[in-house]
């Protein structure tokens, strides 16, 4: 009868610790969000862009092994780790423009600078695609062109 009350109360603080991790990683996570500028469209889109990158650069190395970023042309950690670094410079700089559009009492630096990081992410990931051999829509690439002229 001990041995079920006891797994009763293990389960109940394992249950416990991991709404408390996810309440923390809700809290860091809102934190962040508010810093960038709040949860919008705009970085939405930007974090999924960049996810996009980094998972078709992975595929273009491990599935592809036609990777730009090592001598052979497969997976590499540190090269990994290294698009991970420039990933979070680029939310640093969107802080930055946030922290300015908040001293001048706008949001066209933050926009702007997002806009600008969208257009870099989006080439980067039509490069990978062709890396494996997809052909991009004309369509896409119009849009594409449309927001580097918009970023400029």
């Amino acid at each position: 009868m001990q041995k079920v009350e006891r797994q009763g109360e293990n389960m109940e603080n394992l249950i416990n610790i991991k709404n408390s991790i996810f309440a923390g990683i809700g809290v860091i996570g809102t934190a962040i969000a508010t810093l960038l500028g709040g949860w919008d469209t705009a970085l939405q889109t930007l974090i999924i862009f960049m996810a996009i990158d980094y998972l078709t650069g992975l595929v273009v190395a491990a599935v592809f092994k036609n990777s730009k970023k090592s001598k052979n042309g497969t997976i590499n950690s540190f090269a990994g780790w290294i698009g991970l670094l420039k990933k979070g410079i680029t939310l640093t700089i969107v802080l930055m423009a946030t922290q300015l559009d908040l001293l001048v009492g706008t949001e066209i630096v933050r926009n702007a600078v997002i806009i600008g990081f969208i257009t870099n992410e989006s080439i980067s990931i039509i490069e990978n695609v062709g890396y494996m051999g997809i052909d991009i829509p004309d369509p896409l690439i119009k849009v594409i062109n449309n927001l580097t002229k918009k970023g400029e």
